[in-house]
C-alpha cells in the first residue's frame, strides 16, 4: 500500500490528522529530501524511517520500491511541500505502482495553487493549471497559447524570475490583463498582490528583492 500524503506549503499546523496517523503507522516515509522532512516528522514527534525518493533517483530506485510495496509493505510518499505530483516528485512512483497492482491512496491536503486561485478574486469556476513554464525551449509557444485561454490560468515561478515572467505576460495577454501574485502563502509574510499586470509588474520591480514561493493566477480572455 503506498499512500501520498500532501505536507504543510509553509504552516506546519496546515495537515490533517488523518495524515499525521498514517506517517506514524508506515513502515517508510519517501521523502523528497530527508532534512526537510525530518523537521516536519520532528515537530510532531513521529520517528518512522525515511529514505529519500526524488526526481533524480526515481528512475533508479522505484523498481525496487515496487518490489518492497508488493512484498506488503506500506510507505508514504511526500515531499518539500504540497501535493507529490503537483509540479513535484510523484507521478513515476505513482504509475509504476498502478501497473504493477499496488494499491494507491491519495490523501486530501495542502498545495499552493489552490489558496491563490481562491483568494485572487478571479473566476475560478473553470481554470487551467500549467506550473512551471519551459525556461527557454517552448516557454514562447505555451505562453501564446495560455494568453488565448477563455478562463483563469495558474502558474508556478521562480521569485528571481517574477517581474520578467510579469513583463512576457504583459506582451502575450495585454498590459491590462487582470492577475494575482501570490507569495509566502500560509507563512508569517504570506502576500496577495491584484491588480493588472502593468500594476503588479510597477509593484514587484520597486522591491529590492522578491522573497518567497510565487503562484501567479492570471484572468482569461473575455
Amino acid at each position: 500500500m503506498l499512500y501520498v500524503i500532501p505536507t504543510p506549503i509553509g504552516n506546519l499546523e496546515d495537515i490533517t490528522l488523518r495524515s499525521l496517523r498514517l506517517l506514524k503507522e508506515v513502515e517508510l516515509v519517501l521523502a523528497e529530501d530527508t532534512r526537510t522532512s525530518r523537521k516536519l516528522l520532528q515537530h510532531y514527534e513521529i520517528d518512522t524511517p525515511l529514505r529519500s525518493h526524488h526526481a533524480h533517483n526515481e528512475h533508479g530506485t522505484t523498481p525496487a520500491l515496487v518490489a518492497e510495496l508488493k512484498a506488503g509493505q506500506t510507505m508514504a510518499l511526500i515531499t518539500d511541500a504540497g501535493t507529490p505530483g503537483i509540479s513535484d516528485p510523484g507521478f513515476y512512483l505513482v504509475r509504476a505502482c498502478v501497473e504493477a497492482g499496488v494499491k494507491v491512496e491519495c490523501l486530501p491536503g495542502a498545495t499552493a495553487f489552490v489558496p491563490a486561485l481562491v483568494s485572487a478574486g478571479l473566476p475560478c469556476d473553470k481554470f487551467h493549471f500549467e506550473g512551471f513554464l519551459p525556461h527557454k525551449k517552448g516557454r514562447k509557444t505555451r505562453l501564446e497559447f495560455l494568453a488565448q485561454l477563455p478562463f483563469t490560468f495558474v502558474l508556478y515561478e521562480s521569485p528571481f524570475r517574477l517581474v520578467k515572467c510579469l513583463q512576457q505576460l504583459a506582451a502575450h495577454c495585454g498590459s491590462e490583463r487582470k492577475a494575482a501574485v501570490c507569495r509566502e502563502l500560509t507563512k508569517l509574510h504570506e502576500e496577495v498582490a491584484r491588480g493588472t499586470l502593468e500594476e503588479l509588474i510597477a509593484h514587484f520591480s520597486g522591491e529590492k528583492k522578491v522573497k518567497g514561493e510565487i503562484v501567479l493566477v492570471v484572468d482569461g480572455l473575455r
